[in-house]
């Protein structure tokens, strides 16, 4: 029987480009998205690329009896939740709405999947759990703390997450931690459109190029690393939607509840995605050095191997991989969605 998924932020960037490989495996889909940092025609365009059944409905997380609604109307088999708020320095300045939203959220859809006895979860973490990394690359074994509040809600919901393992064993979850996502769907059709300024290096770069910002500003050259920018582990999204259904498949053979990272196992230092996407473009990019920004690692860069152990999976799409497909989502879609 086709199983039906329900996929929490859907619409958004990851959400969205993970909708197209759940449709193209044969998975029915249910939506729910708020819609605060995404858009509906996300989901228009994912039908486009993948026609499928996919339903949705725009429902807050945080609303209980909305999404009770939302499982007593079909018989769901397991969740994928990506939804909650994700910029660390704005979680820095509203740390409340990061708390509801986020952990809040996160208890009132667990509750709501306890209810209705659905406990097969894949849960969207983030590296920002390592903090400041003692060793690299970072294996899942390493110990965990966090830096701001964004990160310390992704710890505490992780933290839930373990206990509910741990009191009831029907539940099988993957804590999917992943580094940096960067690119778009190949067709240019679905990707990354920050509200307001971009939080992350690459979509910063391409609207940039594409004429919405004045110039990129990158925040030190002075880091003990090979050029002197911070060195990350940027993932093609499509390698991320990938390992999603990855881990989705792998949920009955894992058990319990699994922290597992999903990165390219390599670093890429800041100058490194300049020049790549420079060359993309075909053009200049304004680009200047700042000042060190307060809390930045100097390098971060997963440890794979468990992935390509448990799930069969691992990140094969280059930075210049990464840069094309994200060039081609911005020019074609200069402002977004809008």
């Amino acid at each position: 029987m086709t199983q039906r998924i329900l996929v929490t932020g859907g619409a958004g960037y990851i959400g969205s480009t993970t909708c197209v490989a759940l449709l193209e495996a044969g998975y029915e889909i249910v939506v729910v998205d708020n819609l605060a940092n995404s858009s509906r025609t996300s989901l228009d365009r994912v039908l486009e690329l993948a026609p499928g059944n996919l339903s949705f409905h725009e429902v807050d997380i945080r609303d209980a009896d909305g999404l009770n609604a939302v499982f007593e109307s079909a018989p769901i088999d397991a969740v994928i939740h990506f939804a909650g708020f994700k910029a660390v320095g704005e979680s820095v300045a509203i740390p409340l709405a990061y708390y509801d939203t986020n952990v809040v959220g996160t208890i009132n859809l667990l509750q709501v999947m306890q209810q209705n006895e659905v406990r097969n979860l894949v849960f969207s973490s983030s590296a920002t759990v390592y903090g400041d990394p003692e060793q690299l690359p970072i294996p899942e074994s390493a110990p965990l703390s966090a830096a701001n509040p964004y990160g310390r809600t992704k710890l505490m919901i992780e933290d839930m997450l373990r206990d509910i393992a741990v009191s009831d064993p029907s539940w099988t979850i993957a804590l999917l931690r992943y580094f940096n996502p960067v690119g778009a769907h190949p067709s240019g059709r679905i990707g990354e459109d920050p509200s307001g300024i971009p939080n992350n290096l690459m979509p910063f770069i391409m609207q940039v190029a594409v004429g919405r910002r004045k110039e990129l500003v990158v925040f030190g050259n002075d880091y003990p690393t090979r050029d002197g920018t911070c060195i990350r582990d940027y993932i093609h999204v499509m390698d991320l939607a990938e390992g999603h259904l990855a881990a989705l498949r792998a949920l009955a053979e894992i058990g319990g509840c699994t922290a597992i990272n999903l990165g390219t196992g390599t670093g890429s230092t800041v100058f490194e995605v300049f020049e790549a996407a420079r060359r993309t473009v075909g053009h200049d990019i304004a680009m200047r050095v700042g000042e060190r920004r307060p809390g930045d690692a100097s390098a971060c860069f997963a440890d794979s191997s468990l992935a390509a152990r448990l799930l069969d999976w691992r990140a094969t799409r280059t930075i210049d991989e990464m840069c094309i497909d994200a060039w081609r989502w911005q020019s074609m879609n200069p402002n977004g969605y809008s």
